[in-house]
């Protein structure tokens, strides 16, 4: 059966998520930026209330994927904090100036992380050549692409998603997330045929996971 990642940007989301059939949270704050990292105490306190999957993103700020060395630097102190905190894997990107991937930068991250998983997140769908990306960040040794299909959705990006699948061929995972909803996962994975889906099940405008959402995500997953 194919998985569910909740992105959970409070505790309470965390919980939410696992009580009603999540397989991971990734965790976040500032939900109007995209996702950044969140305060060490919570990661604390979500990593002690959780059993499932933990997942904690390493973003110093909103805003492009082009970092100062000092914002690089913060990264990879983040990630040996966090790596003591006992998760189970990291979400980050980062990109060159010309939206290229920044391979070099990206896999020291990957080798400062292990031996946890990392997943490349959207900064992907700011690159102008996917496939090409695609290779560099297996190459980075990333697990996971969380990725759109390159549009403003996972509807509308499908067809690239698709093709994603198919030419990662198991290489890596592809995670269609990005307005992903119970009104649409299921023609989503019957079209891409991905086994990873990521949602943060908000249905009201808040910044807090829907329970019967999570629970109406997971139930129509194959």
């Amino acid at each position: 059966m194919a998985k569910l990642e909740i992105a959970c940007f409070n505790l309470e989301s965390a919980l939410i998520a696992q009580q009603n059939g999540a397989d991971r949270v990734e965790l976040c704050a500032e939900i109007e930026m995209g996702g950044t990292t969140t305060d060490f105490e919570i990661i604390q306190q979500a990593r002690e209330n959780l059993t499932l999957d933990l997942y904690v993103m390493i973003r110093p700020r909103g805003g492009n994927f082009v970092y100062s060395d000092e914002e690089f630097q913060q990264m990879q102190k983040n990630i040996l904090a966090v790596k003591e905190l006992k998760v189970n894997g990291f979400v980050f990107g980062i990109l060159k100036e010309d939206n290229t991937i920044n391979s070099e930068q990206n896999r020291a991250l990957v080798d400062l992380a292990k031996p946890f998983p990392c997943t490349f997140h959207r900064a992907f769908d700011e690159v102008q050549h996917p496939f090409e990306a695609l290779e560099q960040l297996i190459d980075c040794g990333f697990k996971t692409i969380l990725t759109s299909g390159q549009a403003q959705n996972v509807t509308e990006g499908m067809n690239r998603l698709t093709e994603l699948v198919s030419k990662a061929n198991n290489r890596i995972t592809i995670m269609p997330g990005g307005g992903l909803r119970s009104t649409n996962i299921e023609v989503i994975q019957q079209k891409t045929k991905a086994i990873f889906y990521h949602s943060s099940a908000i249905t009201d405008g808040s910044e807090t996971a829907s329970a019967t959402e999570v629970q109406a995500l997971k139930s129509k997953l194959q």
